[in-house]
């Protein structure tokens, strides 16, 4: 255990000293700014609007981070060759892939928190009154599926050859599931056989973004969500997020180093 959170602490520390963070912190508060500053909430349309685009920057941004965290890791280190004394300290390949895991996570949630405080502090000083357990939840969520993404671009690091090929598939594929997979079903009510059954069990193998997605109750100050469904899909998850680890466990075993 020692190994791996000293592995994600390197992790974590190697994404705030680059920039990629703070260029895209500062893009959306420049925006919310604007778009606060104008006098916007006394309508609740144009108040529901701000939030609406703001929390989109917050998604894009946080999927931009975590994926571009995740597909450096296990590449840069076989591109460095750092990857040869690590596994013979000894640390196993089970412990580098929990401990990059791990380290990208926590750096995410860490910037889920700083975009989510600003969006919180900005809404709530222009609408006077603060939706905290909303708030709460959404972070919430949102830091688990960024747990699925996480642990999908990992095992797409140890899939395909370029960190920025398996960025790009990881974000249309991440972008796709959010927006389509939910519709996967009626599509496949349409067609015949044996494309019905294709698409049933895409349909059902997929892991279902939009569970995670509470946008909707932020930007209407609707009351939170029921807190057995936070952990029923907090438990859901989390498993999809192992099952993509243990791919990347299976596939790092049999991937040669040089």
């Amino acid at each position: 255990m020692t190994v791996i959170l000293a592995l994600s602490t390197i992790v974590v520390k190697e994404l705030y000293r680059k920039k990629d963070f703070y260029v895209l912190f500062v893009i959306t508060a420049l925006i919310t700014l604007l778009m606060g500053s104008q006098i916007f909430f006394k309508d609740d349309n144009a108040a529901r609007y701000l939030k609406e685009i703001s929390l989109l920057l917050i998604w894009i941004s946080a999927l931009f981070i975590a994926i571009a965290t995740a597909a450096k890791q296990i590449p840069a280190e076989r591109e460095n060759r750092t990857i040869f004394p690590l596994l013979a300290k000894p640390v196993s390949r089970g412990e580098v892939v929990l401990g990059k895991f791990l380290g990208c996570w926590l750096a995410t949630g860490l910037a889920l928190f700083v975009f989510y405080s600003f969006f919180s502090v900005i809404s709530g000083s222009r609408e006077r009154h603060w939706e905290w357990m909303v708030y709460l939840q959404a972070l919430w969520l949102h830091w688990v599926l960024l747990a699925i993404i996480v642990a999908m671009t990992l095992c797409g690091s140890l899939v395909f050859t370029a960190p920025s090929s398996n960025g790009t598939i990881c974000f249309i594929v991440a972008l796709g599931i959010l927006f389509l997979g939910r519709h996967l079903n009626k599509v496949a009510l349409q067609m015949q056989e044996p494309g019905q059954s294709i698409l049933y069990a895409i349909y059902f193998a997929i892991p279902h973004l939009e569970f995670f997605d509470v946008r909707a109750r932020v930007i209407h100050s609707s009351e939170p969500v029921g807190w057995w469904f936070a952990g029923l899909a907090t438990v859901y998850g989390l498993a999809y997020a192992i099952m993509f680890l243990i791919g990347s466990w299976l596939l790092f075993r049999r991937k040669p180093l040089n």
